[in-house]
């Protein structure tokens, strides 16, 4: 007898029309997110604040929304909802995706309005989609929320002390909205992306390695040494994991923070 005759769901089962909003999905996770949910079936609407990749975007999937958003601006942030609900008709999913990587030094070297920047967008965000969100998804009967943390919200993160705070917040506002959506059928989790492979990524490397006076090859080596399977997640394992918490299979999963990160042991 076939798993399906014995009632087991297909992996991307409950996908297809799914009406899904991604922040920060013109590029990176976000893209991959987007790309691999539209390949599932979903209706999707992104936004973004970069007007190339919004363009890219837009051709690659010229039925899917786009609009330029910023997330740590709440009249832009309401009118994007606005836009959602005219061309969605409606919501059954949210990917808070939206984030920036903040400054690199030591506490007494980061500005305070740098540390407010990286916790505008990477954690007031959050609440603002969501705030937007969820009467939407509430409405839908129920849906999910998957909101984007880091390992850095798990270990700290020496010299990101703004990143890793935010990402630490992501995780309390991911439990607390778990409790309190449960009963209207809304699931909330949170996935903690390891070191993943990109120009972010490297970027990032790099000014770790320049704050500590060594090479970026030393420094990648010291990041990859940290992984017990010695290489880096790609934006991909991310959103194969975002579409299993939305699919059938997945649907009994809330108030979980889940690692991607090929067991990263710390930052």
């Amino acid at each position: 007898m076939s798993a399906q005759a014995e009632g087991v769901s297909p992996l991307n089962s409950g996908l297809e029309g799914l009406r899904v909003a991604i922040s920060a999905g013109a590029s990176g996770i976000g893209r991959a997110i987007a790309d691999t949910l539209i390949g599932y079936g979903s209706r999707v609407h992104i936004c973004d604040v970069s007007d190339e990749f919004l363009a890219d975007f837009s051709s690659a999937h010229p039925d899917a929304g786009a609009s330029k958003v910023d997330v740590s601006d709440e009249a832009q942030v309401d009118a994007w909802f606005d836009e959602i609900s005219a061309s969605l008709g409606g919501l059954d999913a949210l990917v808070n995706n939206a984030g920036i990587a903040g400054p690199t030094g030591g506490i007494d070297e980061i500005d305070p309005a740098e540390w407010r920047r990286c916790i505008d967008v990477c954690l007031t965000g959050q609440f603002l989609c969501a705030r937007r969100a969820v009467p939407m998804i509430k409405a839908a009967g129920g849906g999910s929320i998957v909101n984007m943390s880091s390992a850095a919200g798990r270990f700290g993160y020496a010299y990101r002390t703004p990143y890793s705070s935010a990402k630490f917040g992501i995780i309390g506002l991911t439990n607390s909205l778990a409790k309190e959506l449960g009963p209207s059928n809304i699931r909330v989790n949170a996935i903690l992306p390891g070191i993943v492979e990109g120009p972010r990524m490297s970027g990032v490397i790099q000014a770790r390695a320049d704050q500590v006076g060594v090479s970026y090859e030393e420094m990648e080596k010291t990041y990859l040494d940290r992984i017990s399977m010695r290489r880096m997640v790609t934006n991909q394992d991310v959103a194969n994991t975002v579409a299993f918490l939305f699919s059938k299979p997945g649907e009994s999963i809330s108030g979980q923070s889940i690692g991607v990160d090929r067991n990263v042991e710390s930052l």
